[in-house]
């Protein structure tokens, strides 16, 4: 895969990227079975595939339960150039989330991350939004806090995985990239895919294949259906997947090579 850059932070990242939810939390998730955690063995696996496929962005998370730690220790058996993006504010305990926007909450999750994930810097942090993107935005600490840890060196990226399109449109004016959802049935979020193309900032795709659920959607082939429509926008740096199959895999990575050589 040609690698696109993500805005202007200077990362250069593969158009498609692997999204590793389940590789810590499949607990309070909302794909349509259920699943086991993969074991070590499988999960570098499906590690060493990615990279194979020309995949090099890999997306955690604190609240993916255990994804964060087992990456650390997985990539310290496939160390290879990955652009990992990783989050802050949200919290997976118990089966139930919790946020905490604060300054200490932020410095402290992003230490923890540097630890687990074993790096010296974090090549980008979005905020991981509880849904109300403007009010953690412009009246609580994490922000500021990442800008700070950013001009520290511990952070090159600042962004927000935002759920609104006043966020959205939001995170593009103080931040370097942002994360909407965008698919054949959640079109809402179009204008600030458009606004951060317009301003040079990264984009990345959440739930482009709807979670799992493209079952759903009225088309023969909602996969290639789905990323010729995601595609399509200049301004998207990168839909991030999330899979456990193989195949499912190469699958994916074909259609993205079918569809970005047309």
């Amino acid at each position: 895969m040609e690698l696109r850059p993500l805005g202007a932070t200077g990362l250069q990242v593969s158009p498609l990227g692997l999204g590793t939810v389940k590789f810590g939390r499949n607990q309070g998730v909302k794909y349509p079975q259920a699943f086991n955690l993969p074991s070590d063995r499988e999960a570098l696996a499906l590690l060493e595939l990615a990279w194979d496929l020309g995949i090099n962005l890999l997306d955690t998370a604190p609240a993916y339960g255990e994804s964060e730690e087992r990456l650390g220790r997985l990539l310290r058996q496939c160390r290879r150039d990955w652009v990992i993006v990783t989050k802050v504010g949200e919290e997976f305990h118990a089966g139930q989330s919790h946020f905490d926007f604060s300054a200490a909450a932020t410095r402290a999750s992003v230490e923890r991350s540097l630890r687990r994930l074993g790096v010296a810097a974090l090549d980008a942090v979005l905020i991981h939004s509880s849904g109300d993107d403007l009010a953690i935005l412009e009246r609580e600490a994490v922000l500021p806090t990442l800008l700070d840890l950013k001009q520290a060196g511990l952070v090159r990226a600042v962004g927000m995985s935002s759920k609104t399109v006043a966020g959205g449109l939001r995170a593009v004016d103080c931040g370097d990239l942002v994360m909407v959802t965008y698919n054949l049935a959640q079109r809402e979020e179009l204008p600030v895919i458009r606004a951060a193309c317009a301003a040079g900032k990264g984009v990345l795709i959440k739930k482009g294949l709807l979670s799992g659920h493209l079952d759903q959607a009225t088309t023969s082939d909602p996969v290639r259906a789905s990323l010729e429509l995601i595609y399509a926008e200049s301004g998207v740096s990168s839909v991030v997947v999330g899979t456990l199959n193989p195949d499912r895999l190469r699958a994916n990575a074909a259609t993205v090579e079918t569809v970005l050589g047309q």
